[in-house]
């Protein structure tokens, strides 16, 4: 038994994007043409398109049209990394991202993020558990948009007790990146020496604030990872909790234990 219509229709459509003839970015035509093209029904065209949908070649946006979907060379981050480190808050969270490990290998990339928004918060939930506070206790939350080569890569919020700032590390609560690290600042000015963290890896569907942001799908077909990475001082002693929302289409991770060579271009991307 021969492929149904909507399948033939797919896969000539899909051997379009794949090779070219349609670029991404670039609209199909409309419902109606489509159906003349193939003289096909409304319900074999839409099934065909909702086939390419699932496979990730197009998007559909309300009001607007079908396109074909545009692939992003994946951000590979490093999780692990010494704890001890200070990074300035412009510098990338969870290490460094390490290049294009696809095409392009070797360029680098360029990281930014707007000063953070800052916010005084009761702490619940995750956040309570996590810095062992609490429920309702104060807490600051420092919240930034983060970019790479000016494409929106994560989402980051750090809490900390609101007690650090009656104790003198006021700067937590002032809308600057703090460009020594906070590592380093809680260590100059409380005393507080971050010797270990620890990761809690999680994946959702994203909140509608979150596919606006990152641009994506709003049926939830791309999901988030968000990470939980909750950094503890010389007495055991939660210090700081740090929530990142990473969208999946555009996101891999590598996590190093011991002595492990550089990851080169051919071991890079997992999907490639």
């Amino acid at each position: 038994m021969g492929n149904p219509m909507y399948r033939q229709i797919a896969e000539d459509l899909r051997e379009q994007v794949e090779s070219g003839k349609l670029r991404p970015g670039q609209q199909l035509r409309t419902e109606l043409e489509l159906r003349e093209r193939y003289s096909a029904s409304r319900n074999t065209i839409r099934d065909a398109i909702k086939w390419l949908t699932s496979l990730g070649l197009v998007e559909t946006r309300p009001g607007q049209g079908t396109f074909v979907a545009k692939k992003i060379d994946p951000f590979v981050t490093t999780l692990t990394d010494d704890p001890k480190k200070a990074r300035g808050e412009q510098e990338v969270m969870y290490g460094e991202v390490d290049k294009y490990l696809s095409e392009g290998a070797g360029r680098p990339r360029t990281p930014s993020s707007p000063p953070p928004q800052l916010e005084l918060q009761n702490a619940s939930g995750e956040v309570s558990v996590q810095l062992r506070l609490p429920e309702g206790a104060p807490v600051i939350s420092r919240h930034q948009k983060r970019y790479i080569d000016e494409t929106p890569w994560s989402l980051q919020t750090s809490f900390y007790p609101r007690g650090f700032v009656a104790q003198g590390a006021d700067r937590l609560f002032e809308a600057d990146n703090i460009e020594e690290g906070t590592v380093r600042y809680l260590a100059d000015k409380l005393g507080l020496r971050q010797v270990g963290y620890r990761d809690l890896i999680t994946v959702r569907t994203p909140e509608a604030a979150e596919a606006l942001f990152f641009n994506l799908p709003q049926d939830g077909r791309v999901g988030v990872f968000e990470i939980f990475r909750t950094a503890f001082d010389q007495t055991g002693t939660p210090m700081r909790l740090t929530v990142t929302v990473f969208p999946t289409d555009r996101n891999q991770f590598i996590v190093k234990v011991g002595e492990v060579p550089e990851l080169s271009s051919d071991e890079g991307s997992a999907t490639s």
